[in-house]
Parts: C-alpha cells; sequence; structure tokens
C-alpha cells in the first residue's frame, strides 16, 4: 500500500472555501463527500465567469455569445469524455444526475420492448422470463429501475447476494447470472461497503451470456483513475456534485452504437431531427437524449472541476484515501462496540467506512459528532435492501477525499470511542 501522497494536503485544503470555517466552535471535519463534494475556487469561479461573460442558450443562436457558450459547453463534454476513456465525445450525454442517468437507460429498455425505436431498438427488448440481474448492496437508483423496469416488462428482477459483512464475490455472480439474462447493472464501489467490485470479470461473465453491463460509478469516477472503454461495461453513471463539481448535471457514458439505437427517454426541443404533425425522428446521440434547456453553466463548472482533479492525479488521490481507509477501519475496529460492516482492515476498499455502534442509532451518533465540528451521513444510505441483511437499520458513514486529513481520521476515531459512554450504554 503507498504510505505517502504525491500532493501538498495543506496547500490543497486552502483552495476549498467550505473548509475553512468552524462548525459548533471546532474546526469543520468533512467526513461527507460519498454524499457530496466539497468545492475548490477554480469550479466556482469558472462557473461565475462563464455567467458573467458567456451566458446563452447553446445550439440554438446565430449570435456571437450563443456560439462562445455552445464552444465552451461541447469542450466540457469532450473533458468529460477524455476523462473517462470514451471513444468520442458523442458517448456523453448531460443529465440532471447519475439517478436520472440509470432512469433513462432503464426507460430506453421499456420503450424498446414496447416497439419504440424500430430495428436497431430490438437488441433492448424484453420479453417475459428474460433477466434483470442486481446486487444486494445496491444504491436505491440502480436497484428501483431495474425492478420498475422488470414489473412492466415481465422480465424476471434477481439479485446477487451478499455475505454477512455486506460484501459479494465474483462466485457469488457466477451462481445468478446465466443464459436468460438480458442486464447486469452493479456499483463499481459500495457506498455503503466502500467494496471494489471486480469489473472487468464481470463484464467477461455477462456478455459471454449476451448481457448488456450497466455501471455506477459514483463513487469511483471521483477517487480513481476511470477508463470506461478499458472495462468493457456498456452504459455508467456518475455525477458531478461527488466529484468537487456542481449539482444538477450528471453523465451517462455509453457505447455510441448503443445510444444510437436506445429510444430517448425525454422527448421536446433540441433532440429532434425533424417534427411533422404526424411524427418525429430524433438526432443521433448524444442530443437525443438531451431535450430542453440545457445545464450550460455545471457543464462548464463539471469540467473544471475534472481540471482540477487531473492536475493532482486521480493515482495520488486513490493512494491517499486508500491509507485512509485503513488508518478509519483499523481504528473503528480496535473500539469496542463498534461494527464496520464491508470488506476487513488490510483488505482494499475505497476511502469510506460506514460503521455501527453498539446501543446507540446511527442519528445519535451523527449528532455527537456534529456538536465537535465532525461531519458525517446517517441512515441506511439509500441502501435499505442491504441494511436489512446485515441486521442493521442505519449505519454511521464516514467518508473521504483528496482534503480529508489524518487528524480529521483521529478526531473522528475520537469522538466515535466517547460515543457509548456519553449515552451511558458502554
Amino acid at each position: 500500500m503507498t504510505t505517502s501522497t504525491a500532493f501538498d494536503i495543506s496547500a490543497k485544503r486552502l483552495d476549498f472555501p467550505g473548509l475553512q470555517h468552524e462548525v459548533n466552535g471546532f474546526p469543520l471535519a468533512y467526513l461527507d463527500t460519498g454524499a457530496t463534494a466539497q468545492r475548490p475556487t477554480w469550479v466556482l469561479d469558472a462557473e461565475r465567469r462563464f455567467l458573467e461573460t458567456t451566458n446563452a442558450a447553446v445550439h440554438r443562436g446565430a449570435h456571437t455569445l450563443a456560439g462562445l457558450a455552445t464552444e465552451a459547453y461541447e469542450e466540457a463534454r469532450e473533458t468529460v469524455a477524455r476523462f473517462v476513456g470514451a471513444a468520442s465525445s458523442d458517448e456523453i450525454v448531460w443529465t440532471s444526475n447519475a439517478t436520472d442517468a440509470l432512469n433513462l437507460v432503464a426507460h430506453g429498455f421499456e420503450a424498446a420492448t414496447d416497439g419504440r425505436g424500430g430495428s436497431p431498438a430490438k437488441r433492448f427488448a424484453l420479453s417475459p422470463g428474460d433477466e434483470i440481474v442486481v446486487t444486494e448492496a445496491e444504491h436505491h437508483a440502480n436497484l428501483v429501475p431495474w425492478q420498475e423496469l422488470a414489473a412492466r416488462t415481465g422480465a424476471v428482477f434477481r439479485y446477487v447476494p451478499v455475505a454477512d459483512d455486506g460484501t459479494w464475490s465474483l462466485d457469488d455472480a457466477r451462481s445468478v447470472i446465466g443464459a436468460r439474462t438480458r442486464i447486469l447493472a452493479f456499483a463499481h464501489i459500495s457506498n455503503v461497503t466502500g467494496y471494489v467490485a471486480p469489473v472487468e470479470e464481470l463484464v467477461e461473465l455477462a456478455h459471454g451470456v449476451g448481457a448488456l453491463v450497466v455501471l455506477d460509478a459514483c463513487q469511483s469516477a471521483p477517487h480513481r483513475p476511470l477508463d470506461l472503454a478499458r472495462l468493457g461495461v456498456d452504459f455508467a453513471a456518475f455525477s458531478a456534485h461527488k466529484m468537487l463539481g456542481p449539482t444538477g448535471i450528471g453523465v451517462l457514458w455509453g457505447r455510441k452504437e448503443l445510444l444510437d439505437a436506445l429510444p430517448p427517454f425525454r422527448t421536446g426541443g433540441s433532440m429532434i431531427s425533424t417534427v411533422t404533425m404526424e411524427s418525429t425522428t430524433f438526432l443521433p446521440a448524444p442530443q437525443r437524449f438531451e431535450a430542453g434547456t440545457q445545464p450550460v453553466s455545471q457543464a462548464v463548472a463539471f469540467a473544471e472541476a475534472i481540471r482540477y482533479l487531473e492536475a493532482v492525479g486521480l493515482g495520488a488521490i486513490e493512494a491517499h484515501e486508500e491509507r485512509l481507509a485503513e488508518r478509519l477501519v483499523s481504528g473503528l475496529t480496535a473500539l469496542p462496540g463498534i461494527r464496520v460492516v464491508g470488506p476487513a482492515a488490510g483488505v482494499p476498499r475505497s476511502g469510506l467506512a460506514s460503521f455501527d455502534v453498539a446501543g446507540v442509532h446511527a442519528h445519535d451518533v451523527g449528532q455527537y459528532l456534529d456538536a465537535q465540528g465532525i461531519a458525517v451521513r446517517v441512515g441506511h444510505h439509500c441502501a435499505q435492501p442491504l441494511h436489512r441483511r446485515l441486521g442493521l437499520t442505519a449505519t454511521t458513514r464516514a467518508s473521504t477525499y483528496l482534503y480529508t486529513t489524518d487528524d480529521e481520521i483521529d478526531r473522528l476515531l475520537a469522538g466515535v470511542a466517547e460515543v457509548r459512554g456519553y449515552f451511558g450504554v458502554a
């Protein structure tokens, strides 16, 4: 494991205005990046600069400002494409968030099943008895749309079960994926356990039975190098706000030939080729999925966030977070009455940990830590089936990023060590 980082964390923290203040009289220790990341001045300034100097509707005007706005908007798409290893910027679809992106794919399958999209879309059509496979550890955004798709098409909804620690294996997946599997959807990294899925092996398994693979990359795109083409998945979704960017914008990546064949989810302006009073034809991807007014300033800010991440180095960020994860998990498991879910200390995981404090509800844990200026996430983290399988109603989650320090981890550990005594259950 790498034990040093290739960047100066103290210097980088100065780039984040949100980290430069106190909460309840303590310096803020922000350990909730798994939900949303803080933004550097690079990103804040980029969006403000665009709005002050270049704000206009894209793809719709012949005037100079519209041309400049369109250029910035499409340059942002190219930046995202390069970041994730896309073959071209046409493989990047702007969405409102990752949940929207996953729903876009699910609704495309439904439309194809209903006969929409013509001959090219038949590859997405589902028949009764076809199987949609997810895992028991999925975020609701990568579970509920597939449940709904199964209910509306007659497909069979199946899932890969998790073990007692909340993780699952390639062998577990092999026991579920079979000849009738048409869709395999799973998270690259679990937002609860930090488990890193064996993506390439799963892709090989799924493609071997003719299934398409949908990857939830929300917890991987911000934290480690990501080459979607190399991984071999068919679709992937991620959000800007978890990777130093703004809210209100996400990405669906898909192989171009699949995007061009997938029926659109939303219809209206900007995504059409020809409209008559009798029928409509749609533009190729990505525009066919981008109906209505677009998140232009958000896309510009998203691209700036990516440039910031690239300047720091995704490899360095990954190494930094792996080291923090080891410190976090080792420290938590050493405390009496603390149950950490996910891989054990010493087993690779992303830079987050969810844990249960015996006898104390997660919300009480979160409030106790907040009183000391430590921001964590509490609840089921949009993963109720996983928590139910683990026998828990909620957990407390601490998640790290490039700006997280050893001292913040130590403050968390010290606070957690006091919780059971404070609530009289030690």
